[in-house]
């Protein structure tokens, strides 16, 4: 099938090996629980492959970098356009609000190689999308390649032409063993950047590049030492996808192993083709599937996707189903659109406008629309659109954004933000503190307070109350510390009951806000005032149990046991401060909604969360009117 003296069997199969373990780790195979590391198997692969391509190239005096990149497009853009129109189409009848919004941005950052920068700022936002859901996360490792291809060309052409006749051992190995220590320290110190980011992987793709550049140059190896290098390689590969786990430090040093490995095997090719390892890889089953591995990479991932978007269980029998119909789409997708325009004599010009700027502009119309014009008719029965609105439009930060944004330090203080009573004077007897959950638990406090108190809600984004002295060394941000500043002011004006909330599970894991927290309530009862702590409701195990009633679950429910296994750090800070202040009102709407074995996430018929951690606004309500019921009302009654 292949003789050009270039083609090794045995690299397709690694690209084989690669990639299923890849798929098999993304399907929760049991016992896979590295197999991510399959990406930087492919990095090492592309490194080596690329260089010598291009070897080729400058050594013939062939090498045109339109010619290159145009043979990129072509190679890599097509596919990609098959894939993510039929992903798009797949998910549409499903993904509402963000998660729609949210494929759409990152179809057009994948289109242009740069979705690994679009993940890696997304998910690090403090509403992060869950990342099991994210059809096209997959694309990252791809764009890490793509910006690879951009620099390596230029930087071997300069190499070419103005470093002939030099040693180049030195400075290669000098940026090698550069390029690996800066992956150690950004994988330590930023591991969200290392592991989206070219910098922390680019010792990857060293490593196949220095296979191609100074094969010829290294040690030649005999049959048996060829055998020990590769089979040593190989083994390097497999334990790191068996024994690793997505806890452990990556990349960095651990994905030395798999890559370190893959360079073995593809070095000890080079000298000795009939190894026991190149025999294994070059097995006609290893070699179908190299040969469509692109494919298979691009496809396995948008339906499983799907899958935990709709709270899908990965059962044996559909992880088999998927395995099948990826197989199957691959094989196809290959015979009719890799192969129809890899080789197309193409230009660059003709080869940028069709895959590329035309695609850009649709999928921009595309994403304009569903950002500006999206009603969800086309998309959502009409009998569940005020489930959706329930859920979607009933954020009470954006119902109430008056009270969560604008000016940090001259808060809302005037009507606008007053709930319950008319007050006396103008002047509130209660106030609301705190975060984005503390606004977000406004309906069920408003139930409490009924008309009984008149109550000021003073919230912010990522903003809980802590006292000054300890504001700034628990945020870093002069913004927030100023705003708690000005609201320590004004709470010392006079004594009134404070609710007080936060998203304590998150904060509490630091044990610094233990005291930050413990510190700042003295200081609120020091004031003189009445203080609530009201705890958090359950977090959910994804955003997607929020949408449970309109993806058709027969359960909506969530386990109350693992629920209450993340409050370990909260019951601490509850525990020391209960032993300082017993006097202080705890008030749990958990109550409301667990019972000993599962925890609620529909009450009534209503959906309570508008993502995994926050109620909406409707929900927050009912749970007020169903702890009323149950356990009646826990605020002391007015003097």
């Amino acid at each position: 099938m292949k003789t050009t003296p270039s083609y090794r069997a045995d690299i397709e199969g690694l690209r084989a090996l690669a990639v299923v373990l890849v798929i098999l780790y993304h399907y929760d195979v049991p016992g896979i629980t590295g197999g991510f590391i399959g990406v930087d198997v492919f990095f090492v692969i592309s490194g080596f492959v690329i260089t010598q391509l291009l070897q080729r190239a400058f050594e013939k005096g062939t090498f045109q970098f339109r010619d290159f990149y145009a043979r990129r497009i072509r190679r890599l853009v097509p596919l990609f356009l098959l894939v993510s129109t039929v992903t798009f189409l797949m998910i549409s009848p499903f993904y509402i609000g963000d998660a729609y919004y949210i494929f759409a941005k990152s179809w057009l950052s994948s289109l242009v190689g740069l979705s690994n920068i679009y993940y890696f700022q997304e998910l690090a936002q403090y509403f992060a999308p869950e990342t099991r859901s994210l059809s096209l996360l997959h694309t990252w490792s791809l764009a890490v390649e793509e910006q690879f291809y951009l620099i390596w060309p230029l930087a071997l052409y300069l190499a070419y032409r103005f470093g002939k006749g030099r040693d180049g051992h030195w400075p290669f190995r000098i940026t090698l063993v550069g390029t690996f220590a800066l992956s150690v320290y950004l994988a330590s110190a930023y591991p969200a950047a290392a592991y989206y980011l070219l910098p922390a992987r680019l010792f990857e793709f060293m490593l196949g590049t220095g296979v191609a550049l100074f094969s010829r140059q290294l040690p030649a190896l005999n049959r048996p030492s060829a055998e020990i290098l590769a089979g040593l390689g190989l083994a390097m590969i497999i334990a790191t996808g068996l024994l690793l786990t997505k806890h452990d430090h990556f990349p960095g040093y651990n994905a030395l192993w798999p890559t370190l490995g893959t360079a073995m095997v593809i070095y000890a090719g080079l000298h000795q083709t009939g190894t026991l390892t190149a025999r294994l890889l070059s097995l006609p089953v290893m070699v179908f599937l190299g040969g469509i591995s692109y494919s298979l990479y691009l496809w396995h991932w948008p339906p499983v996707a799907l899958l935990h978007y709709q709270l899908i269980e990965l059962t044996w029998s559909n992880r088999l189903l998927l395995m099948a119909v990826v197989v199957a789409l691959s094989w196809l997708s290959y015979r009719l659109v890799e192969n129809r325009y890899r080789n197309r004599p193409w230009s660059f010009k003709k080869s940028f406008m069709v895959f590329i700027f035309v695609p850009l502009l649709i999928i921009w119309a595309i994403q304009s629309t569903i950002r500006i014009a999206d009603d969800l008719s086309f998309r959502i029965p009409e009998d569940r659109r005020e489930l959706y609105s329930i859920i979607a439009e009933n954020n009470a930060a954006d119902l109430y954004k008056r009270c969560f944004k604008g000016d940090p330090t001259e808060f809302n203080k005037g009507k606008a933000c007053m709930f319950g009573a008319e007050p006396k004077n103008g002047q509130p007897d209660t106030m609301l503190i705190g975060d984005s959950h503390a606004i977000a638990l406004l309906g069920f406090v408003e139930q409490l307070i009924g008309n009984r108190h008149s109550m000021l809600v003073v919230t912010r984004a990522s903003t809980p109350f802590v006292i000054p002295e300890h504001s700034a060394n628990a945020f870093g941000d002069p913004e927030k510390t100023e705003r708690n500043a000005a609201l320590a002011e004004y709470l010392q004006q006079r004594p009134m009951t404070v609710f007080v909330n936060a998203w304590w599970n998150a904060y509490l894991q630091n044990d610094s806000f233990q005291t930050y927290f413990v510190d700042t309530v003295a200081w609120l009862h020091a004031q003189g005032h009445t203080v609530i702590l009201i705890e958090d409701v359950p977090e959910l195990p994804s955003a997607s149990y929020a949408e449970c009633l309109l993806k058709n679950m027969d359960d909506c429910s969530i386990d109350a046991v693992e629920a209450e296994k993340r409050l370990a750090n909260f019951y601490r800070f509850k525990q020391t401060v209960q032993e300082r202040f017993p006097e202080i009102i705890w008030i749990n709407p958990r109550q409301a909604v667990c019972g000993e074995n599962r925890c609620q996430t529909v009450l009534n018929g209503i959906p309570l969360y508008r993502d995994e951690s926050h109620l909406n606004h409707v929900g927050s309500t009912e749970i007020g009117k169903v702890y009323l019921e149950r356990f009646g009302n826990p605020l002391p009654k007015s003097p």
